[in-house]
């Protein structure tokens, strides 16, 4: 039977919403736990995890070449920045604390900076431009440990106590996503604690957040920005069903450090370690039990996909969402 035009055309857009934004799982296996991703674009993104691997595609993620890094065999490398397909930055914990850079698409590393203090922890890093980057550790002496690059990478300053967020007792940072520090221009920097206190600083200024906290296992786990936006997911990992005090959205940042929230705290859901900015209103959050996405800054979110990951990224140079968690599992957000 022929169907009238109007109905056919229902019919085409609802089959096209049905396959609208999914996850598709690239790659499984039993490599390594995966912490760290950084797109490029559509072809090139690289990946990270324990037992000292290190991934590499130039066909989107759908052909990954993977190697250990000598001498870093059973180190884990929480978070990794890459600039092109032949140069990324890796931070690897714990003590001694190092980071190391390739500039032959992984067959070489170079350790850049590495730091034997006792309780050092590189927990995330992250570059404003292809020169100026940070990296975050857990507390030495009370305070974040914080440190600077401006040459790619190449060599890295630690910054002074003054300069360091002063945190309480039982209060840290998660290396669960790379994904708790973001640096603004003039190495002007926003962090997320978790703990036994949760927090955003910018710089050494401190905010509290309303999310769960008093224990090892809750609080913040990662922050994204987008323009004067702020998207803030956590919870606690030992307790991922739970949909109290997950999620945090801050609609004006300023320069000068003050803030003002929002609908405080937006709609609440479970415990997510990973988010990203799409674009002005759009938000994708990954967590344990899967990946949501946000169309209105948060307020209601929609189930994608009920795959486990662990951190997420957009593309630098295109529109390109990857995703990576355990088991090697890698993902990508097909519109």
């Amino acid at each position: 039977m022929k169907l009238p035009k109007i109905l056919l055309i229902v019919f085409i857009f609802l089959g096209f919403t049905a396959v609208a934004q999914h996850v598709e799982v690239l790659s499984t296996g039993s490599r390594a736990s995966l912490r760290g991703v950084s797109p490029i674009d559509d072809n090139v993104v690289w990946a990270s995890g324990s037992n000292g691997n290190v991934g590499r595609s130039t066909d989107g993620g759908r052909t990954w070449e993977w190697k250990t890094v000598k001498g870093f065999e059973t180190r884990d490398f929480r978070d990794i920045e890459a600039f092109d397909a032949n140069t990324a930055i890796i931070i690897a914990i714990a003590e001694p604390a190092a980071i190391l850079k390739t500039t032959d698409a992984g067959k070489t590393w170079k350790t850049v900076f590495l730091d034997s203090t006792k309780g050092m922890f590189l927990d995330a890093m992250d570059f404003y431009d292809n020169n100026t980057g940070v990296v975050v550790g857990d507390p030495i002496d009370g305070k974040l440990f914080i440190a600077f690059t401006d040459n790619n990478g190449d060599t890295w300053q630690a910054a002074s106590m003054e300069k360091r967020p002063k945190v309480d007792e039982g209060e840290a940072c998660f290396a669960s996503s790379g994904g708790n520090i973001k640096l603004m221009r003039g190495k002007n920097f926003l962090a997320v604690t978790g703990g036994k206190n949760s927090r955003l600083f910018y710089n050494t200024t401190p905010y509290n957040l309303p999310l769960m906290k008093g224990k090892e296992s809750t609080g913040a786990n990662a922050l994204a920005v987008f323009n004067n936006s702020i998207s803030i997911v956590g919870g606690d990992f030992n307790q991922r069903d739970r949909h109290d005090s997950c999620y945090v959205f801050f609609d004006e940042f300023r320069k000068a450090g003050s803030l003002r929230f929002a609908t405080f705290p937006k709609t609440p859901f479970n415990y997510h370690s990973g988010v990203t900015f799409i674009s002005s209103a759009q938000i994708i959050a990954c967590g344990l039990n899967g990946v949501d996405i946000s169309g209105d800054n948060g307020i209601t979110w929609k189930n994608i996909s009920t795959e486990s990951f662990h951190a997420v990224r957009k593309a630098k140079n295109s529109d390109a969402v990857f995703f990576v968690g355990g088991n090697t599992k890698i993902g990508r957000m097909v519109k």
